[in-house]
Protein backbone atom coordinates (compact mmCIF):
# COMPACT_ATOMS: atom_id res chain seq x y z
CA UNK A 1 0.00 0.00 0.00
CA UNK A 2 1.37 3.37 -1.04
CA UNK A 3 2.13 5.88 1.73
CA UNK A 4 -0.24 8.90 1.44
CA UNK A 5 1.34 12.20 0.42
CA UNK A 6 -1.46 14.28 1.95
CA UNK A 7 -2.36 14.72 5.60
CA UNK A 8 -5.68 13.47 6.88
CA UNK A 9 -8.14 16.32 7.24
CA UNK A 10 -6.46 18.40 4.52
CA UNK A 11 -8.28 20.57 1.97
CA UNK A 12 -7.22 21.02 -1.64
CA UNK A 13 -7.99 23.29 -4.59
CA UNK A 14 -9.25 22.07 -7.97
CA UNK A 15 -7.51 23.67 -10.95
CA UNK A 16 -9.59 23.18 -14.09
CA UNK A 17 -8.00 24.02 -17.46
CA UNK A 18 -11.49 24.04 -19.02
CA UNK A 19 -12.35 27.21 -17.11
CA UNK A 20 -9.30 29.47 -17.02
CA UNK A 21 -6.41 30.51 -19.29
CA UNK A 22 -3.14 28.76 -18.42
CA UNK A 23 -1.29 31.73 -16.91
CA UNK A 24 -4.30 32.86 -14.91
CA UNK A 25 -4.77 29.33 -13.56
CA UNK A 26 -1.15 29.38 -12.41
CA UNK A 27 -1.81 32.70 -10.65
CA UNK A 28 -4.91 31.29 -8.94
CA UNK A 29 -3.02 28.22 -7.75
CA UNK A 30 -0.22 30.35 -6.31
CA UNK A 31 -2.90 32.34 -4.52
CA UNK A 32 -4.56 29.13 -3.30
CA UNK A 33 -1.27 27.89 -1.86
CA UNK A 34 -0.67 31.18 -0.04
CA UNK A 35 -4.25 31.04 1.27
CA UNK A 36 -3.70 27.67 2.95
CA UNK A 37 -4.93 25.06 0.49
CA UNK A 38 -2.76 21.96 0.95
CA UNK A 39 -2.93 20.41 -2.52
CA UNK A 40 -3.74 21.23 -6.14
CA UNK A 41 -5.85 18.83 -8.20
CA UNK A 42 -5.86 19.28 -11.98
CA UNK A 43 -8.51 18.11 -14.45
CA UNK A 44 -7.09 16.21 -17.44
CA UNK A 45 -9.13 16.74 -20.62
CA UNK A 46 -8.52 17.02 -24.35
CA UNK A 47 -11.82 18.74 -25.06
CA UNK A 48 -13.49 20.85 -22.36
CA UNK A 49 -16.95 20.11 -20.98
CA UNK A 50 -18.42 23.19 -22.70
CA UNK A 51 -17.66 25.45 -25.65
CA UNK A 52 -18.58 29.00 -24.70
CA UNK A 53 -15.62 30.85 -23.11
CA UNK A 54 -13.80 27.52 -22.66
CA UNK A 55 -10.06 26.87 -22.52
CA UNK A 56 -7.97 23.75 -22.94
CA UNK A 57 -4.30 22.81 -22.66
CA UNK A 58 -2.11 19.87 -21.74
CA UNK A 59 -2.47 19.04 -18.06
CA UNK A 60 0.87 17.24 -17.63
CA UNK A 61 2.90 20.08 -19.12
CA UNK A 62 0.97 22.67 -17.13
CA UNK A 63 1.43 20.66 -13.91
CA UNK A 64 5.17 20.40 -14.47
CA UNK A 65 5.43 24.14 -14.95
CA UNK A 66 3.23 24.88 -11.94
CA UNK A 67 5.12 22.51 -9.63
CA UNK A 68 8.29 24.51 -10.16
CA UNK A 69 6.60 27.47 -8.45
CA UNK A 70 4.10 25.82 -6.10
CA UNK A 71 5.34 23.42 -3.42
CA UNK A 72 2.18 21.63 -2.27
CA UNK A 73 1.31 18.18 -3.68
CA UNK A 74 -0.33 17.95 -7.12
CA UNK A 75 -2.70 15.28 -8.40
CA UNK A 76 -4.72 14.65 -11.54
CA UNK A 77 -8.49 14.51 -11.28
CA UNK A 78 -8.39 12.43 -13.31
CA UNK A 79 -6.16 11.03 -16.05
CA UNK A 80 -7.56 8.19 -18.19
CA UNK A 81 -4.60 5.99 -19.24
CA UNK A 82 -6.79 3.85 -21.47
CA UNK A 83 -6.68 5.16 -25.06
CA UNK A 84 -4.93 8.44 -25.88
CA UNK A 85 -2.46 7.83 -23.04
CA UNK A 86 -0.65 4.49 -23.15
CA UNK A 87 -0.12 3.36 -19.53
CA UNK A 88 3.64 2.96 -20.02
CA UNK A 89 3.92 6.56 -21.27
CA UNK A 90 1.77 7.70 -18.36
CA UNK A 91 4.06 5.83 -15.96
CA UNK A 92 7.12 7.45 -17.55
CA UNK A 93 5.61 10.95 -17.35
CA UNK A 94 4.66 10.70 -13.67
CA UNK A 95 7.92 9.04 -12.69
CA UNK A 96 9.65 11.98 -14.35
CA UNK A 97 7.54 14.44 -12.37
CA UNK A 98 8.39 12.64 -9.14
CA UNK A 99 12.10 12.69 -10.04
CA UNK A 100 11.96 16.44 -10.66
CA UNK A 101 9.65 17.52 -7.84
CA UNK A 102 9.92 14.88 -5.15
CA UNK A 103 7.32 12.67 -3.57
CA UNK A 104 4.40 15.06 -3.99
CA UNK A 105 2.85 13.78 -7.22
CA UNK A 106 -0.42 11.82 -7.18
CA UNK A 107 -1.89 10.05 -10.19
CA UNK A 108 -5.67 10.08 -10.14
CA UNK A 109 -7.05 7.73 -12.80
CA UNK A 110 -10.44 6.88 -14.25
CA UNK A 111 -12.19 5.26 -17.20
CA UNK A 112 -12.52 8.55 -19.05
CA UNK A 113 -15.06 10.33 -21.25
CA UNK A 114 -15.64 10.25 -24.98
CA UNK A 115 -14.82 13.95 -25.37
CA UNK A 116 -11.19 13.19 -24.61
CA UNK A 117 -10.72 10.13 -26.84
CA UNK A 118 -13.12 10.24 -29.80
CA UNK A 119 -11.67 13.50 -31.25
CA UNK A 120 -8.36 11.66 -31.63
CA UNK A 121 -9.90 8.90 -33.73
CA UNK A 122 -10.51 6.27 -31.05
CA UNK A 123 -13.81 4.38 -30.93
CA UNK A 124 -15.63 4.83 -27.63
CA UNK A 125 -15.70 1.45 -25.86
CA UNK A 126 -18.43 0.23 -23.55
CA UNK A 127 -17.81 0.51 -19.83
CA UNK A 128 -16.58 -3.09 -19.29
CA UNK A 129 -13.74 -2.58 -21.79
CA UNK A 130 -12.77 0.78 -20.30
CA UNK A 131 -12.80 -0.76 -16.81
CA UNK A 132 -10.61 -3.65 -17.90
CA UNK A 133 -8.24 -1.30 -19.72
CA UNK A 134 -7.88 0.72 -16.53
CA UNK A 135 -7.10 -2.39 -14.50
CA UNK A 136 -4.40 -3.41 -16.97
CA UNK A 137 -3.04 0.15 -17.05
CA UNK A 138 -2.76 0.25 -13.26
CA UNK A 139 -0.95 -3.08 -13.18
CA UNK A 140 1.47 -1.93 -15.89
CA UNK A 141 2.30 1.38 -14.22
CA UNK A 142 2.96 -0.19 -10.83
CA UNK A 143 5.17 -2.86 -12.40
CA UNK A 144 7.22 -0.31 -14.31
CA UNK A 145 7.70 1.91 -11.24
CA UNK A 146 9.23 -1.01 -9.35
CA UNK A 147 12.13 -0.92 -11.79
CA UNK A 148 13.66 -3.45 -14.13
CA UNK A 149 12.55 -4.91 -17.44
CA UNK A 150 8.86 -5.73 -17.59
CA UNK A 151 6.95 -8.11 -19.86
CA UNK A 152 3.18 -7.87 -19.80
CA UNK A 153 0.61 -9.77 -21.84
CA UNK A 154 -2.85 -8.32 -21.36
CA UNK A 155 -5.97 -8.30 -23.48
CA UNK A 156 -5.42 -4.64 -24.42
CA UNK A 157 -1.78 -3.84 -23.67
CA UNK A 158 1.50 -5.66 -24.08
CA UNK A 159 5.00 -4.82 -22.89
CA UNK A 160 8.16 -6.35 -24.32
CA UNK A 161 11.08 -5.94 -21.90
CA UNK A 162 10.02 -2.37 -21.11
CA UNK A 163 12.22 -0.49 -18.64
CA UNK A 164 11.72 3.07 -17.39
CA UNK A 165 15.30 3.44 -16.09
CA UNK A 166 13.87 5.13 -13.01
CA UNK A 167 11.86 3.94 -10.05
CA UNK A 168 8.90 5.81 -8.59
CA UNK A 169 6.46 5.71 -5.68
CA UNK A 170 3.57 7.61 -7.23
CA UNK A 171 0.27 6.81 -5.45
CA UNK A 172 -2.58 5.83 -7.75
CA UNK A 173 -6.01 6.94 -6.56
CA UNK A 174 -8.73 5.43 -8.70
CA UNK A 175 -12.03 7.11 -9.51
CA UNK A 176 -15.30 5.41 -8.63
CA UNK A 177 -18.83 6.78 -8.88
CA UNK A 178 -20.73 3.51 -8.51
CA UNK A 179 -20.51 0.14 -6.75
CA UNK A 180 -18.82 -1.87 -9.53
CA UNK A 181 -15.94 0.52 -9.94
CA UNK A 182 -15.67 1.01 -6.18
CA UNK A 183 -14.91 -2.69 -5.82
CA UNK A 184 -12.24 -2.44 -8.54
CA UNK A 185 -10.68 0.49 -6.68
CA UNK A 186 -10.44 -1.60 -3.53
CA UNK A 187 -8.63 -4.36 -5.42
CA UNK A 188 -6.15 -2.32 -7.41
CA UNK A 189 -5.85 1.27 -6.19
CA UNK A 190 -3.83 2.94 -3.45
CA UNK A 191 -6.88 5.05 -2.70
CA UNK A 192 -10.22 6.24 -4.01
CA UNK A 193 -11.07 9.57 -5.58
CA UNK A 194 -14.74 10.35 -6.14
CA UNK A 195 -17.10 13.27 -6.53
CA UNK A 196 -19.56 14.26 -3.88
CA UNK A 197 -22.78 12.31 -3.88
CA UNK A 198 -24.91 12.15 -0.76
CA UNK A 199 -23.15 11.09 2.44
CA UNK A 200 -25.59 8.18 2.65
CA UNK A 201 -24.56 6.91 -0.79
CA UNK A 202 -20.89 7.12 0.16
CA UNK A 203 -21.46 5.25 3.42
CA UNK A 204 -23.84 2.57 2.14
CA UNK A 205 -22.65 2.00 -1.45
CA UNK A 206 -19.20 3.38 -2.30
CA UNK A 207 -17.16 2.63 0.82
CA UNK A 208 -18.61 -0.86 1.47
CA UNK A 209 -17.70 -1.92 -2.07
CA UNK A 210 -14.21 -0.45 -1.82
CA UNK A 211 -13.84 -2.45 1.40
CA UNK A 212 -14.97 -5.65 -0.35
CA UNK A 213 -12.43 -5.14 -3.10
CA UNK A 214 -9.65 -4.44 -0.61
CA UNK A 215 -10.48 -7.61 1.32
CA UNK A 216 -10.46 -9.66 -1.90
CA UNK A 217 -6.89 -8.51 -2.57
CA UNK A 218 -5.77 -9.04 1.02
CA UNK A 219 -5.48 -5.36 1.82
CA UNK A 220 -6.90 -3.01 4.43
CA UNK A 221 -9.66 -0.54 3.57
CA UNK A 222 -8.54 1.61 6.49
CA UNK A 223 -5.09 2.06 4.93
CA UNK A 224 -6.51 3.30 1.63
CA UNK A 225 -6.46 7.07 1.15
CA UNK A 226 -9.91 8.50 0.48
CA UNK A 227 -10.35 11.70 -1.56
CA UNK A 228 -13.53 13.52 -2.59
CA UNK A 229 -14.16 16.43 -4.94
CA UNK A 230 -16.87 18.93 -4.05
CA UNK A 231 -18.04 21.24 -6.85
CA UNK A 232 -19.83 24.38 -5.68
CA UNK A 233 -20.98 27.72 -7.00
CA UNK A 234 -20.09 30.85 -5.08
CA UNK A 235 -21.15 34.46 -5.06
CA UNK A 236 -22.70 36.69 -2.43
CA UNK A 237 -25.71 36.76 -4.76
CA UNK A 238 -27.37 33.34 -5.09
CA UNK A 239 -28.53 33.75 -8.70
CA UNK A 240 -25.07 34.83 -9.81
CA UNK A 241 -23.52 31.82 -8.08
CA UNK A 242 -26.02 29.52 -9.78
CA UNK A 243 -25.27 31.10 -13.15
CA UNK A 244 -21.58 30.28 -12.66
CA UNK A 245 -22.53 26.59 -12.47
CA UNK A 246 -24.49 26.40 -15.72
CA UNK A 247 -21.46 25.41 -17.80
CA UNK A 248 -21.52 22.04 -16.00
CA UNK A 249 -25.12 21.16 -16.87
CA UNK A 250 -24.15 18.44 -19.35
CA UNK A 251 -22.27 16.54 -16.65
CA UNK A 252 -25.67 15.55 -15.21
CA UNK A 253 -26.65 13.66 -18.38
CA UNK A 254 -25.96 9.92 -18.50
CA UNK A 255 -25.41 10.02 -22.28
CA UNK A 256 -22.26 12.07 -21.77
CA UNK A 257 -20.65 8.96 -20.28
CA UNK A 258 -22.26 6.19 -22.31
CA UNK A 259 -22.26 7.58 -25.88
CA UNK A 260 -19.56 8.88 -28.23
CA UNK A 261 -20.64 12.54 -28.01
CA UNK A 262 -17.39 14.53 -27.96
CA UNK A 263 -17.92 17.93 -29.59
CA UNK A 264 -18.08 20.62 -26.86
CA UNK A 265 -20.64 22.54 -28.92
CA UNK A 266 -22.97 19.53 -28.89
CA UNK A 267 -22.22 18.79 -25.24
CA UNK A 268 -23.13 22.36 -24.30
CA UNK A 269 -26.34 22.30 -26.38
CA UNK A 270 -27.51 19.04 -24.83
CA UNK A 271 -26.80 20.40 -21.35
CA UNK A 272 -29.22 23.27 -21.93
CA UNK A 273 -32.15 20.95 -21.11
CA UNK A 274 -30.97 20.76 -17.48
CA UNK A 275 -32.85 23.26 -15.33
CA UNK A 276 -31.32 25.47 -12.66
CA UNK A 277 -33.34 23.55 -10.09
CA UNK A 278 -31.82 20.24 -11.20
CA UNK A 279 -28.36 21.80 -11.25
CA UNK A 280 -28.68 23.17 -7.72
CA UNK A 281 -29.67 19.73 -6.39
CA UNK A 282 -26.29 18.34 -7.44
CA UNK A 283 -23.99 21.35 -7.18
CA UNK A 284 -24.38 23.20 -3.88
CA UNK A 285 -24.56 26.97 -4.03
CA UNK A 286 -22.82 29.08 -1.39
CA UNK A 287 -23.31 32.76 -0.67
CA UNK A 288 -21.04 32.77 2.39
CA UNK A 289 -18.61 30.51 4.21
CA UNK A 290 -21.26 28.53 6.10
CA UNK A 291 -22.38 26.38 3.16
CA UNK A 292 -18.77 25.50 2.33
CA UNK A 293 -18.04 24.55 5.92
CA UNK A 294 -21.17 22.42 6.19
CA UNK A 295 -20.41 20.49 3.00
CA UNK A 296 -16.76 19.89 3.86
CA UNK A 297 -17.66 18.67 7.34
CA UNK A 298 -20.21 16.25 5.88
CA UNK A 299 -17.57 14.49 3.83
CA UNK A 300 -14.91 14.43 6.52
CA UNK A 301 -17.58 12.86 8.74
CA UNK A 302 -18.13 10.20 6.04
CA UNK A 303 -14.55 9.09 6.43
CA UNK A 304 -12.73 10.97 3.69
CA UNK A 305 -9.12 11.89 4.43
CA UNK A 306 -8.91 14.75 1.94
CA UNK A 307 -11.49 17.07 0.42
CA UNK A 308 -10.80 19.36 -2.52
CA UNK A 309 -13.01 22.11 -3.88
CA UNK A 310 -13.86 23.25 -7.36
CA UNK A 311 -14.95 26.84 -6.88
CA UNK A 312 -17.24 28.08 -9.63
CA UNK A 313 -17.42 31.84 -9.47
CA UNK A 314 -17.21 34.90 -11.69
CA UNK A 315 -14.66 36.26 -9.23
CA UNK A 316 -12.09 33.55 -8.50
CA UNK A 317 -9.94 35.74 -6.28
CA UNK A 318 -12.92 36.60 -4.09
CA UNK A 319 -13.79 32.91 -3.69
CA UNK A 320 -10.21 32.01 -2.70
CA UNK A 321 -10.09 34.96 -0.31
CA UNK A 322 -13.22 33.69 1.46
CA UNK A 323 -11.45 30.38 2.04
CA UNK A 324 -8.31 32.13 3.24
CA UNK A 325 -10.16 34.26 5.78
CA UNK A 326 -13.06 32.12 6.95
CA UNK A 327 -13.22 28.53 5.68
CA UNK A 328 -9.68 27.17 6.05
CA UNK A 329 -9.09 28.84 9.46
CA UNK A 330 -12.29 27.16 10.71
CA UNK A 331 -10.86 23.71 9.97
CA UNK A 332 -7.36 24.59 11.14
CA UNK A 333 -8.75 25.69 14.52
CA UNK A 334 -11.32 22.92 14.98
Amino acid sequence: MQVPILNKGSIGFNACPDMVEANKLLHLCRLAERSGFEAIWVSDHFHPWFHTEAFGYNTWIWMSAAMQQIKVPFGTSVTAPVLRYHPAITAQAFATMETLFGHRVILGVGTGEAMNEVPLGYPWPKYPERRDRLIEATQIMKALWKGGFVDYEGKYYQLRAANLYMKAQVPIVMSALGPRMARIVGKYGDGIITSAKTPEYIKTVIFPNVKKGAEESGRSFDEMFKVVEIDMGYDEDYDTALKALRKWRATLLDEMYTTSISDPREIEAKGSVVSDEELAKVFPVATDENEFIKRIEQYFDCGFDHVYLQLNSFDDEKAIDLFAKKVLPYFNNS
